[in-house]
């Protein structure tokens, strides 16, 4: 419990701006590819692009503290935690059942060289900033650049989330790197752990709707199949939608940390304050 009652009196001095009420109305009413279009206009508006520094504490920025507020092991409001210590929130290595195997504190520990877990972290993209070419807002978009281990940055490098048959590697959390277990995809994927996938699901399909105007021309990432409206293959959204509804399901966690990215870059994710728009516009019926 170090350092807790510290950091929750961190926070509450804080203030944070919230997720106007208001903010979806544009979208109701709406499904299929004319929902995610409008999701993309309501994310652009209002966004600010951060520096990539400020990632780390929000330096420079009025109420926010960038992965101190949005990723941090501290309880939520509704009390449900993991340990509590308020070391970095690490989705490739948090042992959400017992103790981690090794914890990072803000601020320090940060990337340079790594040759093994529980070197340094440092700012991993969900999508990989070599399908990008490293251009901003997405190089720093606190929605979709999250910190973790470098050593595990590094195995899992660019490649496609998925669900691995066998693993040439696996993390101290059971994060899993090896040949894939999905119908539709031969190559090799990086498995998360089932407490993130729903995380990470939702994280991707923000970055598609976010960017809908440019992400078709993202095609060195093997998810995306080089379109604005479906932009992923058909395994891929299959399984995301999977992950989203069925394995890991929004909790109260990723709700504070969306109103703690909300207050970082002037957006938020619609998929988490309304999981119901994925199956609109991906699989409506």
């Amino acid at each position: 419990m170090k350092h807790l009652y510290a950091l929750f009196l961190l926070i509450s001095s804080i203030g944070f701006a919230q997720i106007p009420s208001n903010y979806y109305d544009s979208a109701d009413g709406l499904s299929g590819f004319a929902l995610k279009t409008e999701l993309k206009n309501i994310t652009t508006t209002g966004s600010v692009s951060r520096s990539y520094d400020q990632l780390y504490d929000g330096n420079g920025i009025s109420g926010s503290q960038g992965y101190i507020d949005t990723h941090s092991d501290v309880a939520t409001s509704s009390g449900n935690q993991y340990e509590s210590d308020g070391t970095i929130l690490d989705m490739y290595s948090e042992n959400p059942s017992g103790s981690d195997p090794y914890n990072y504190n803000h601020g320090s520990m940060q990337c340079g060289n790594q040759m093994a877990e529980g070197d340094c972290y440092n700012r991993e993209h969900l999508v990989p900033q070599s399908s990008f070419n490293s251009a901003f807002p997405m190089q720093s978009d606190i929605h979709h650049v999250i910190p973790t281990d470098g050593r595990v940055n590094n195995f899992r490098g660019s490649l496609p989330f998925g669900e691995v048959a066998t693993a040439n590697w696996t993390s101290m959390n059971g994060s899993l790197r090896g040949s894939s277990d999905i119908s539709g995809y031969s190559g090799t994927m990086f498995e998360p752990i089932d407490e993130f996938k729903g995380d990470i699901a939702r994280a991707l399909l923000y970055f598609a709707t976010r960017y809908q105007n440019t992400v078709d021309g993202y095609t060195s990432f093997d998810m995306f199949n080089g379109t604005e409206d479906e932009v992923f293959f058909p395994w891929a959204i299959d399984m995301l939608l999977d992950w989203h509804y069925n394995i890991d399901p929004v909790d109260q966690r990723e709700r504070d940390r969306n109103d703690a990215a909300y207050n970082f870059q002037g957006n938020a994710n619609p998929f988490v304050d309304h999981p119901e728009y994925v199956n609109l516009i991906w699989n409506p019926v």
